[in-house]
This record gives structure tokens, C-alpha cells and sequence, in this order.
């Protein structure tokens, strides 16, 4: 197994890190304090061509694997940008993945050159407030019309950028779930505007990324044209399980990246800090929890990477893709925690940036699957133990 990177890898990780050099660390503080969107940074990525990095060469992206996107988000969340700079275009690398394997040859055209540029931003809505992790008991309904056509009614919530989005990623129910043989049936996936007329978006406020908003979404009539489905009606649940992998092996690169950043801004203090006539990095008590941060961050990057080899390859990588979630999520927050203890007080400060990563390193232990269903999943499917859910 080669455990280095290619050249154009290397150059890969290089562009992205000169790019994020124009975004520093301020710019990403300044972005959460008064809750805004990144449009510049979004706007940067577009124009540098990476916002299509995992998008099909046809319709403009880059044609790469995820192990490349995960490099691309792993490096911009290490910059300093966290989760904000990564939720800011993670839309674009695994959100349309429904779109690019199973949507039609017109649909790519239509759909994924836009977003590609950065003229439109798009949402994912699948979570329901009743629902949960629950997928196939959504109660968001899409009634046919005589026209063909679809009528939307339902909710949605944990919505991220529905605050700026042009269009939304959406999984309803079209047929009842008393009426299909099995609970993943009957549920159907469309592409399609978000018509504020018809769409309340109401903001949820919260512990951190608030530059990346999150919403609740109130769906009242929305009108879908049968152009903007998704493949078959009745099989959206099977679409949105083939990006579930890829969604977590991002994930937990971005968390990964939250961590480096949260060490190197600690280890910088630790070396310049001095007390009683020493720094403070020399005492064990504050080197060794950041010694052992690194380390465990090492080891659940090379699950991250080994997944996302896995699934660029073409094989299984269910239990690799969420054992590296579960792993990256729980070093960054031990890594983030560490880096504001090392900064005591001054840790507690925004003027240093580790409490704002330490907010933000929560997202990727409780989205998109919490720590327990991942351990329920990995006892299941990695150990061969019965079902616990």
C-alpha cells in the first residue's frame, strides 16, 4: 500500500492551501461573529475550477476521485476555515452525486454546469424533524398531478445553506408507506428551484458554523415539474444511499483538518508561552494530550484515506467509510479540546480561533450519523453481531 501522495495530488493540495492563504483565519471569525456566508471563499473556489473537483468532465468538473475531494477538504478546513470553509462548497462534492449516477444525460447538462461555475448554490434536504435518522419514515409528500407534475408538502430541517440556495436536493414520500412491501420503497428524489413563495426558510441558530447557515424548511404547495425527478419514482432511498459513503469519508477529512489546524495554532502557543522561566510546551502535563491528539489524528487519516481508496476503486467501503467518520470526528474534538486547555485562558478568547474550531469539531460527531449508529452499524456489519436498531 503507497502511503504517499502522487504529483498532482501534491499539486492539488498545494493549490488549494495558496487559495485558502487568501482567507486567513480572521476572515472565518470575522464570518461566524456576524453570521454570513462566504461568498468570496465560495466565489474564489469556483473560479479556481475546484468546485466540480468530483463532477464529471462533461459537464465541466474535474473528472477526480473522492480520495482528491477528500484531499481538497481536508486542506481547506486545515487552513483555518473548519467547518465553515468546508460546508461552504461540501454541497458540491457529494451532494449531486444522485444527479451525476443516476440522473439523466439531459438533467446532467441542465443541472451540474451551474453549480460547477458557482452561479448557483444548492441545497440537501432529507432530515425531518420526526424522521431523524428514520429516513424511510419521512412524511414530506409528493402527490402526482394530472400534468404530470408533483405537489410538495412537508418539512425539513438541519438544512444547511437554504439561506442562499437556488435549488434543493429534496427526498419525499409518492407513495404511502402502508402501500409498499418494504419501508425503502415508495420514496422519490427531485432536483428542483427553491421557490421561497412556497418555501418558508427559517433559520436555526446555533453553537457554531453560523457563517454556514442551518434551517428548518416549511413546504407548503410547492410545485415540481416531473423533469426535476430523479430517476424512477419509488427509488430515491436507493439514490441517496450510494452517496452516503463518500458523504462520510468528507466529512471526516474536513474533521481531520479542524484538528490540524486547532494543533498547530496550540503548538505555536506552547512553544512561545513562557512560564516560570520556561515554555510551556517543555512541561508533559501540556506536551504529551497534543503528542497523543497527533497521533490519533494520524491513525483515522489513514482510515479516512483507505475509505475513500476503497470507493474510487469500485469496492465495499461501508464499515471503512464510517469507522474513519467515527475516528476522525472523535480525534478532532480530542484535538480541539486539547488546543484550548493549552491556551488556558487565552483559549476561552476569539483572538486565538481554538474555541471557535472547538464549536465547530462537535459538527462532524453528530452529523450526518451519530457516534452510536456508527457503532451499531460497525458491530453489525464489521463483527457480524445482531441487529441493534
Amino acid at each position: 500500500m503507497n502511503f504517499s501522495l502522487n504529483e498532482d495530488q501534491r499539486s492539488l493540495v498545494a493549490a488549494i492551501e495558496r487559495l485558502c492563504e487568501d482567507f486567513p483565519a480572521e476572515y472565518w471569525r470575522d464570518h461566524d461573529d456576524r453570521a454570513v456566508f462566504p461568498h468570496e471563499f465560495h466565489r474564489a473556489v469556483a473560479q479556481s475550477g475546484w468546485l466540480g473537483i468530483a463532477m464529471p468532465e462533461a459537464q465541466g468538473g474535474a473528472g477526480l476521485g473522492i480520495t482528491e475531494a477528500a484531499l481538497m477538504m481536508r486542506a481547506i478546513s486545515a487552513s483555518g476555515a473548519g467547518m465553515s470553509g468546508a460546508s461552504a462548497v461540501h454541497m458540491n462534492i457529494f451532494g449531486l452525486n444522485p444527479v451525476v449516477v443516476f440522473g439523466s444525460e439531459q438533467q446532467r447538462q441542465r443541472f451540474l454546469p451551474p453549480l460547477i461555475a458557482g452561479t448557483e448554490k444548492a441545497c440537501f434536504a432529507v432530515t425531518e424533524p420526526d424522521a431523524g435518522l428514520d429516513t424511510t419514515s419521512l412524511k414530506t409528500q409528493a402527490v402526482r398531478q394530472p400534468n404530470g407534475s408533483y405537489l410538495l408538502h412537508g418539512r425539513k430541517i438541519w438544512i444547511s445553506t437554504a439561506q442562499v440556495a437556488d435549488r434543493m436536493l429534496i427526498l419525499t414520500r409518492t407513495t404511502p408507506i402502508d402501500q409498499v412491501k418494504k419501508p425503502t420503497q415508495g420514496l422519490t428524489l427531485f432536483y428542483t428551484p427553491l421557490d421561497r413563495a412556497k418555501v418558508e426558510v427559517r433559520e436555526i441558530h446555533k453553537l457554531g458554523r453560523a457563517a454556514v447557515d442551518s434551517n428548518m424548511l416549511f413546504i407548503d404547495g410547492l410545485q415540481v415539474p416531473e423533469e426535476d425527478r430523479i430517476g424512477e419514482e419509488g427509488r430515491g432511498f436507493e439514490y441517496i444511499l450510494h452517496g452516503l459513503n463518500p458523504e462520510r469519508i468528507l466529512i471526516a477529512a474536513e474533521a481531520i483538518g479542524i484538528g490540524r489546524a486547532a494543533l498547530r495554532i496550540a503548538s505555536q502557543y506552547a512553544q512561545e508561552r513562557v512560564v516560570f522561566g520556561r515554555p510551556i510546551g517543555q512541561n508533559q502535563g501540556v506536551a504529551h494530550p497534543l503528542a497523543r491528539a497527533w497521533a490519533n489524528l494520524e491513525a483515522a487519516d489513514l482510515m479516512v484515506f483507505k475509505a475513500a481508496t476503497l470507493y474510487d476503486a469500485g469496492e465495499p467501503c461501508g464499515v471503512e467509510a464510517n469507522a474513519a467518520k467515527y475516528l476522525a470526528a472523535e480525534a478532532a474534538h480530542d484535538a480541539c479540546q486539547n488546543a484550548v486547555l493549552t491556551l488556558g485562558g487565552m483559549g476561552y478568547a476569539k483572538e486565538y480561533h481554538v474555541e471557535r474550531l472547538l464549536r465547530e469539531s462537535y459538527i462532524p460527531r453528530i452529523a450526518p450519523v451519530s457516534p452510536q449508529m456508527i457503532l451499531n452499524f460497525i458491530a453489525e456489519k464489521a463483527l457480524g453481531l445482531p441487529k441493534s436498531y
